[in-house]
């Protein structure tokens, strides 16, 4: 039948951690509701899904699971999509008129795979060559954690951190390696404990073989203090 076709390609995109958008698939009207509505909207569809397992809700450990994951996915983990909480990434001229290459590597990431919604957790490094604006640093670890907080897949972020800072920075000097193991893969499906998934995005000098080489061996300097 067509529409079991159409299931199992659904199922074989997801297995595949496949995306099939460089931008987040936001609906226009996503934010026409309150993060307080959401929350209680949330709450029931959680309870919903745990008395189909057959949950005791009255359980003390329980009962208030439904909330906890309400206000855990619009407060915490998916928050990125709220665009009101980008960060501001103020820029500031290069009066020491640094010139080389700046590396911010080992961010962490905490994001969420969007396929099946279990954790994606590694590590980020981004690197800008500036062209007469720096950023503060902590704003470029904000940046990751910003686009980690949404439903991902891992090369869409990977670019739009890129993205962001190219803009922010207004240079294409910009580049991001992302290492990162995948819960879906890790504890279901294949269960494969050792794998990581690693993406990359040069833009501007970091195309250049010389300039790529010396990031990915600043990388891998032990930083260890």
């Amino acid at each position: 039948m067509k529409i079991d076709k159409v299931l199992n390609e659904i199922d074989e995109m997801g297995d595949a951690h496949a995306g099939s958008s460089a931008e987040t698939p936001i609906r226009k009207d996503a934010f026409e509701v309150s993060d307080t509505d959401k929350i209680a909207l949330i709450r029931e569809d959680v309870e919903h899904i745990m008395q189909t397992l057959g949950l005791d809700l009255t359980d003390d450990s329980l009962k208030g699971t439904p909330q906890r994951v309400a206000k855990m996915f619009v407060n915490e983990i998916f928050s990125g999509l709220d665009p009101k909480r980008k960060p501001k990434a103020s820029v500031f001229d290069n009066k020491y008129k640094y010139g080389e290459m700046l590396v911010e590597k080992n961010i962490t990431v905490y994001s969420t795979c969007e396929h099946h919604l279990l954790p994606i957790v590694g590590k980020a490094h981004v690197a800008y060559i500036s062209n007469g604006t720096v950023v503060g640093l902590s704003k470029m670890n904000r940046i990751v954690d910003y686009y980690a907080k949404r439903p991902q897949v891992q090369e869409r972020m990977t670019m739009q951190i890129v993205q962001e800072l190219q803009q922010v920075l207004g240079t294409e000097d910009v580049a991001c390696v992302v290492d990162a193991k995948h819960l879906c893969v890790n504890s279901r499906g294949i269960r494969d404990i050792e794998s990581s998934t690693v993406t990359s995005e040069f833009g501007g000098a970091f195309k250049q073989k010389e300039v790529r080489r010396e990031f990915l061996d600043y990388i891998k300097l032990d930083t260890t203090f």
